[in-house]
């Protein structure tokens, strides 16, 4: 089964839960749910019922009994007044049907045979029947549209598969991806943390997450260093004149943290960084002679995004962008490309991704969306599709995803469990030189209008952290390990000798701990194994009189005794070659 014809008998399936639970429990009032990458949702107001997982049986029985019947799905355009008729008392319905009648267009409602009937636009199977193998998974509240201002629902989310095979190997992931949550191993290994008191959305760093941060930040700045990227510095508030000036203003205003100062003066917290590197680059006049200008710089910016949207460091409102801006001209827009192609090939390739690229464009059809004009988008989209195909890269077009400024490339990777992970991207943007009068002077001694190439490689550092913890399940190659050895003392005789290796790997840049404690050799492995250490230095009398260490690995291999000189270069080229397996 193809993916959209999944998708279609995902949201029949949903159509289905909501008839069961209807059925089951008379006074719930439906609000809405769509299908999704996994499955489904619908978001129901109990109105005084009470419904649990415990429910789970009977409501996927009834809904196995309304497949079995194999209702028709039949679509039916109606008037805004039947539309308000039908679907009399029901508030959420009601503000639905406001909206549609607001973009003077009229209803559209499915009916499933006789018994039910819903506001969608579709798309659906023909019938009931063709509803093959589902499952519910799991309930929770959520907020109505996703507003904390709103009323709290209950969420009861499903999926649905061709065939029973199919859904067993998902189910076997979801149980295999709840042990990874990257929320769960984070506070495990003592990564991040979340306070009531700082926000939701706001993540803080205990000094192991630290390190992973910054080793990973470190290795995006040797890779752009090497390829003539130059660091800078921005603030982190901006007066409200460069938002409008970029555009950002108009269409994202009621996402940024707005602040007033004391005179009166609107800002914001930065919500993005290229207005602040636009705004270095036309600090004074360039020639072409310094063309291109490569500008990175590792810094938050910040959204208000909507509570019921925030989950762990997948969606957070602190978001620390590894961004980079590119000034340069027409004429070197493909060496510039080409050159942030390799580093991304090269950074994911570290990690044992394989990458797909989107080409994200922009939809003809609502221009309105976008900045810049019809001939502007063609030939930015023209010029990435012959990159693409230089690259020798077959990439898949996405109508309709292009930022508002620009056309893109979005990076893909998939992890160990097979599931897909938008990662890096490069935009391509002919419309913020021309808002903020960006250009150099050429070889004639004329302004020449520049271009402006958007890269993040990592995006957002908290998300890729979430999509790697989880695909490591917390067990990092050494080189990102935020500890890479524990020193073991078998009893307080070797303490000293404990003591004195710890020392000398600090000495050496290793990141160690050395865990001297009363406690058995046993307690001690099993503390270092749970905190997921790559390696274990054990150090008993045999080892103390013969000058060498043991070494065992996390997976519990035993690499015996060696010198210690021998095991610090062995860290230190996993170091440099970043290398994954231990």
């Amino acid at each position: 089964m193809n993916k959209e014809d999944l998708q279609k008998m995902r949201h029949s399936a949903e159509h289905v839960l909501t008839m069961a639970v209807l059925k089951l429990f008379p006074k719930v009032k439906m609000a809405m749910g769509p299908a999704t990458e996994d499955g489904f949702y619908f978001d129901f107001d109990l109105n005084g019922e009470v419904i649990s997982e415990n429910d789970f049986a009977k409501i996927e029985e009834e809904m196995a009994r309304i497949i079995k019947a194999d209702l028709g799905f039949k679509k039916e355009e109606v008037e805004i007044g039947e539309a308000q008729e039908m679907f009399a008392g029901n508030e959420y319905k009601e503000e639905w049907i406001s909206e549609i009648e607001n973009r003077d267009e009229k209803a559209t409602i499915y009916r499933t045979g006789k018994e039910f009937v819903d506001l969608c636009a579709g798309p659906h199977v023909t019938s009931t029947g063709k509803i093959r193998a589902i499952k519910l998974l799991s309930i929770a509240g959520a907020y109505w549209r996703g507003s904390e201002k709103n009323k709290m629902l209950t969420r009861i989310y499903g999926t649905a598969f061709e065939s029973k095979k199919e859904l067993d190997e998902f189910l076997a992931r979801l149980v295999e991806a709840k042990k990874r949550d990257h929320k769960k191993i984070g506070k495990e290994l003592d990564l991040f943390s979340f306070s009531p008191l700082v926000g939701p959305g706001l993540p803080l760093w205990s000094p192991r997450g630290t390190i992973l941060r910054n080793l990973l930040d470190d290795f995006v700045w040797e890779l752009r260093r090497a390829r003539g990227y130059e660091k800078v510095e921005i603030p982190h508030i901006a007066k409200k004149e460069l938002y409008e000036t970029s555009g950002h203003w108009e269409k994202f205003k009621d996402d940024l943290f707005r602040l007033e100062s004391r005179e009166g003066a609107e800002t914001a917290l930065k919500p993005m960084n290229c207005p602040h590197h636009a705004e270095i680059f036309g600090r004074k006049p360039m020639s072409y002679r310094e063309m291109p200008q490569r500008y990175c710089n590792t810094t938050m910016v910040y959204r208000d995004e909507q509570s019921g949207e925030l989950s762990g460091l997948s969606r957070v409102e602190s978001i620390t962008q590894d961004d980079a801006h590119v000034f340069c001209r027409m004429s070197q827009v493909k060496d510039e490309f080409l050159k942030i192609w390799d580093i991304i090939d090269e950074f994911y390739g570290v990690f044992g991704f394989e990458l797909t690229v989107n080409l994200s464009l922009h939809d003809p059809k609502t221009p309105e969306k976008y900045l810049g004009g019809k001939d502007d988008w063609e030939k930015a989209e023209g010029l990435l599709r012959e990159l693409a195909k230089e690259r020798g890269v077959k990439v898949r077009e996405d109508v309709g995803q292009a930022a508002f400024y620009g056309p893109k490339m979005d990076f893909i990777a998939k992890d160990s469990l097979g599931r897909e992970w938008q990662v890096a991207t490069i935009q391509l943007d002919m419309n913020m030189p021309e808002r903020f009068d960006l250009a150099c002077v050429n070889e004639k001694g004329e302004r020449e209008r520049v271009v402006m190439i958007h890269a993040a490689i990592m995006g957002s550092i908290e998300r890729f952290l979430s999509v790697i913890i989880e695909h490591f399940a917390g067990n990092f190659p050494t080189w990102l390990s935020p500890v890479q050895v524990k020193v073991l003392a078998i009893t307080d005789k070797q303490a000293l000798e404990a003591g004195r290796v710890y020392q000398k790997l600090k000495e050496e840049g290793i990141r160690v701990e050395l865990d001297d404690r009363s406690e058995t050799l046993g307690a001690k492995i099993r503390d270092a194994q749970m905190m997921k250490v790559p390696y274990m230095i054990i150090l008993g009398q045999r080892e103390v009189e013969a000058k060498k260490i043991a070494v065992r690995t996390r997976e519990e291999k035993d690499l015996g005794q060696m010198e210690l000189v021998e095991f610090i270069e062995k860290i230190k080229e996993n170091n440099r070659d970043r290398k994954t397996k231990l």
